[in-house]
């Protein structure tokens, strides 16, 4: 009886080690690997990459870009404003004239004659109450153009990186469950062994069994998720062929920077209170316009016509041969002036500087929410620094304890439902410390698009020296 039991302890560790290999360099293929295999040609994208797949894939960014040529055409047209007009006319070119004027004192008079009357009229506006204003909004409208180019631009490459980031933690929580499928199938295998051995419990085999079809449940929705993710980042990124990415999860940098630095930079350099701003400013000139449209205008004028005839008009008798020419030319000082329209502009005038003074408060308080949103990434960066330090550890610590508990369990001191809450104790830790490098890389890219700051591939102290203490400075990038 002790050498069935010596045996037995000693077969257990043998098939544990055996069966764990097997496990992970032989997996039968599941249904849901069959739905989502690909069999297209690869591509390789890297997170540095995708700035530049954006710009030359995105739609909407292009549609943009259209406006901003608009907004410059625009702003060129009313410019051109400052500029004289010249306005060339011909009526008749040629004007045929065929008639006959009776009267009993002169008789019959015919007319028979060609013409042709070319004009030229130049015009030159020397002050233009509307011309000013016009130019300043077209001007700010140009601004505004760019700058929605440049938030659209930013907001999507922040999107795509979040789906990236998302794309690769499904492909950790994919390694992850494989991970807990193949404890599963070892502690499944020696809960079997040992009840063949007469030493174990049926019980336990059950246990064992639920626990594996458990982890095969949640393998299967991690891999459609991992499918679903990336199918997202694949529409983002309008790519028409297949891709891969490097899966291996780790911290994009190091944020240096300090809290009052990241909210002064990021309100200083924010694109949207700028647009808020010039919005501001096109309603200050919309009301200024609507002043000036009771303002003079002044131009000077110069009109040159001329005529060109061939044949006689009101003539006894017709001379074919005859022909003429006269011109004139008219240079003036002009102008027009709109006195009373019934109140109408000075209305105009009050509700334009109404909205001016709503774009003001509009203005305060996006201020106030991107000091908030500042602040929020600011304080979930360092505490997922924390998680990713504090979820190291629990790895570390939940590897023993499940090394110890199956150590126990082969000697028959513990038992199998031990070593699954170990297995699922390791399971989460590793899931959580997936989690934190992916919200600490989130709060990255997020404060890099609050702040307009760089993320750094060197972690610095508070006295610009590089940490040497226990922090996330130790983690390679």
């Amino acid at each position: 009886m002790l050498r069935k039991i010596i045996n037995t302890i000693l077969f257990i560790p043998l098939s544990f080690f055996i069966s764990f290999h097997q496990s992970i360099l032989s997996e039968n293929k599941s249904f849901i690997d069959e739905v989502i295999e690909e069999n297209e040609d690869k591509i390789f994208i890297d997170h540095q990459e995708i700035k530049n797949i954006i710009l030359r894939n995105n739609n909407e960014l292009k549609a943009l870009k259209e406006l901003i040529d608009a907004s410059s055409f625009n702003l060129s047209s009313k410019i051109a404003k400052r500029y004289p007009s010249i306005d060339l006319q011909g009526n008749g070119l040629p004007q045929y004239v065929f008639g006959e004027n009776y009267n009993n004192n002169s008789g019959t008079r015919k007319t028979s004659q060609f013409s042709a009357n070319p004009s030229l009229n130049i015009r030159l506006d020397l002050i233009d109450p509307l011309r000013g204003p016009e130019i300043k909004i077209a001007k700010e409208n140009f601004k505004i153009a760019k700058n929605n180019y440049e938030i659209k631009k930013k907001d999507l490459i922040l999107e795509a990186r979040t789906r990236f980031h998302q794309y690769q933690k499904s492909s950790q929580d994919i390694i992850n469950k494989k991970f807990a499928l193949d404890l599963s199938i070892t502690s499944l295998e020696n809960a079997q062994a040992k009840l063949d051995a007469g030493i174990g419990t049926k019980f336990e085999v059950l246990e064992a069994e639920a626990q594996l079809s458990r982890d095969k449940q949640e393998l299967n929705e991690r891999k459609i998720e991992h499918q679903i993710n990336k199918i997202s980042l694949k529409e983002i990124l309008n790519l028409k062929e297949d891709f891969e990415i490097e899966k291996e999860q780790k911290l994009l940098g190091f944020w240096n920077h300090k809290l009052n630095k990241n909210i002064n930079n990021g309100l200083e350099k924010n694109l949207s209170l700028k647009n808020i701003s010039l919005q501001q400013s096109i309603k200050d000139n919309e009301a200024k316009s609507f002043l000036n449209s009771n303002q003079p205008s002044i131009y000077i004028s110069n009109s040159l016509s001329s005529t060109f005839t061939k044949g006689d008009s009101l003539a006894v008798e017709i001379d074919p041969s005859e022909y003429g020419s006269s011109y004139t030319n008219t240079v003036s000082l002009n102008f027009s002036w709109n006195i009373f329209n019934g109140g109408q502009n000075n209305k105009s005038y009050k509700s334009s500087k109404a909205q001016a003074r709503g774009e003001e408060y509009s203005y305060y308080n996006l201020k106030n929410v991107l000091k908030t949103n500042i602040t929020k990434a600011y304080l979930n960066l360092k505490l997922n620094e924390e998680k990713i330090l504090s979820t190291s550890k629990e790895i570390s610590s939940t590897k023993e304890s499940l090394r110890l508990s199956r150590l126990r369990y082969d000697v028959g001191i513990s038992t199998l439902k031990d070593v699954l809450v170990r297995q699922k104790e390791l399971s989460d830790a590793k899931s959580k410390n997936i989690n934190a490098i992916y919200n600490y890389n989130l709060n990255l890219d997020e404060l890099k698009r609050l702040t307009f700051l760089e993320i750094s591939n060197d972690c610095v102290g508070n006295d610009n020296t590089i940490k040497q203490t226990e922090s996330i400075c130790n983690i390679p990038i």
